[in-house]
């Protein structure tokens, strides 16, 4: 045991960029890939990754301190302490069972690639912390480390079974072939999924609005770089920056807008030589088997549609905690809700003006899971002693990443009837996901088939 868990360790230790690459240089020559290729591409992988983990953290840097001040400027003080994911994750790595998600992951994934369950290959090993976290929710709320693992295991499958279907909305999104995005802040589409289908029947919300539309209707205001600096003049001067302050943000605001498809090209450049070679040996070894490599949301971080919806929605969650009755956590930490936006990016194919629509229906949600898990992350957080809570105060995360799953897994494990039946109603709102998704993205197929035809 202490042998894995200092490999395991180890391996965490190289970080994201150093780590993917090397998998996905194994993965390029376990598909006959020349060395020098497969070498190249994972190289520009990590470069890849570097730089969209350098202007992601140049980007929150920059709005994180206007969107903290501003959060300030409402005067009210709440009861539970923000700490964002970096919190949740330090707690789940204190967990002295963590290093045993990654065999259970691995083997899961394993195990239903093999049987043809998963088409995807799931290498974001650094997101298992939040198996980690559901396990360490559910065996604290229920008392069964048992039902922690059980609750981990479903999130694993849940995950690869909604990578399934994601994976030809990736490449439409990023032009990266042969990729998906299995992350767990996907799963909120579940309960949007129905949103969505309201949206799309309601007349004037029916349109697709999203960045080539934005720039076809309203010129200039569409482009990148423009959008990015009228969103960060907003929110500075909203912040109470001074002037020179709310300029510096627009620039920065529109700099980082302009930098993130130009890096994210450095993703379809590594992936696609190893997409291609992959999918060439599964068509000579297994019959044609496709298989998706599954990685981390910040190749979708090129979409403007992102960032402007992550950015319109913080005043919007800020107005949520300060009305709602009962919320007990004011946003800081984690007022960059990305627990919502790559979900609805994904669901709606970048419509900025559903997504915003469910920015604004999800706020509430975020904010009173946190109030309520803020007493057990609380007893936790004080139990592993790797976060500070205030005297006083409580430990929460003001959005919360898939609290509605988690709040049922953990209820359910201690066999709440009620939560039972919801966690059986959100596997049947699973499953229509699933299946309307996957028809979708046929209908697409067919239709981009009859189009090469027409053409040839």
């Amino acid at each position: 045991m202490q042998v894995l868990r200092e490999v395991v360790n180890y391996i965490l230790n190289l970080g994201a960029p150093v780590f993917v690459p090397i998998i996905m240089l194994i993965v390029g020559l376990i598909a006959r890939m020349k060395f020098k290729d497969a070498f190249s591409a994972a190289l520009t992988l990590g470069i890849a990754f570097t730089g969209m983990t350098l202007v992601i953290n140049f980007m929150t840097g920059s709005i994180s301190p206007a969107a903290q001040a501003l959060s300030q400027r409402t005067g009210i003080t709440l009861t539970a302490v923000d700490g964002g994911w970096p919190g949740m994750a330090a707690i789940s790595w204190a967990w002295p069972y963590a290093f045993l998600m990654f065999p259970l992951q691995i083997g899961i994934n394993i195990v239903m690639l093999i049987f043809n369950w998963t088409k995807t290959l799931n290498v974001d090993m650094w997101n298992v912390w939040s198996k980690i976290f559901t396990a360490v929710m559910v065996s604290y709320i229920s008392g069964s480390y048992v039902m922690g693992f059980l609750a981990a295991a479903l999130q694993v499958v849940l995950e690869l079974k909604v990578g399934d279907i994601w994976g030809p909305r990736v490449e439409k999104l990023t032009g990266i072939p042969g990729v998906t995005v299995p992350h767990h802040i996907t799963l909120l589409a579940n309960i949007l999924h129905p949103v969505e289908i309201l949206l799309n029947k309601t007349p004037g919300l029916n349109k697709k609005v999203d960045s080539d539309f934005l720039k076809e209707k309203i010129g200039i205001f569409g482009e990148n770089e423009v959008m990015g600096a009228i969103i960060g003049l907003l929110l500075g001067f909203a912040a109470g920056y001074s002037i020179s302050g709310s300029l510096t943000l627009a620039v920065q605001a529109a700099s980082a807008l302009v930098l993130f498809p130009m890096i994210s090209k450095l993703f379809s450049q590594a992936l696609s030589p190893i997409s291609e070679g992959v999918s060439e040996y599964m068509r000579n070894k297994f019959s044609d088997k496709e298989v998706l490599i599954g990685l981390d949301w910040p190749i979708l971080a090129g979409r403007s549609e992102l960032w402007v919806a992550v950015i319109i929605t913080i005043p919007i969650l800020l107005i949520c905690a300060i009305v709602l009755p009962g919320n007990a956590v004011l946003p800081f930490a984690g007022i960059i809700n990305l627990s919502f936006v790559v979900a609805a990016l994904l669901l709606t194919n970048a419509n900025i003006i559903h997504m915003l629509i469910m920015g604004l229906i999800t706020s509430p949600l975020f904010l009173y899971a946190a109030t309520f898990f803020a007493p057990y992350i609380t007893r936790l957080g004080k139990a592993v002693g790797t976060v500070k809570i205030p005297h006083g105060m409580m430990l929460s995360w003001s959005t919360f990443e898939s609290p509605d799953f988690r709040f049922l897994a953990a209820f359910a494990a201690k066999f709440n009837i009620w939560a039972i039946l919801g966690l059986v109603a959100w596997m049947v709102l699973f499953y229509w996901l699933y299946k309307d998704i996957d028809r979708q993205n046929k209908q697409e197929v067919a239709a981009d088939g009859e189009s090469e035809a027409d053409v040839s």
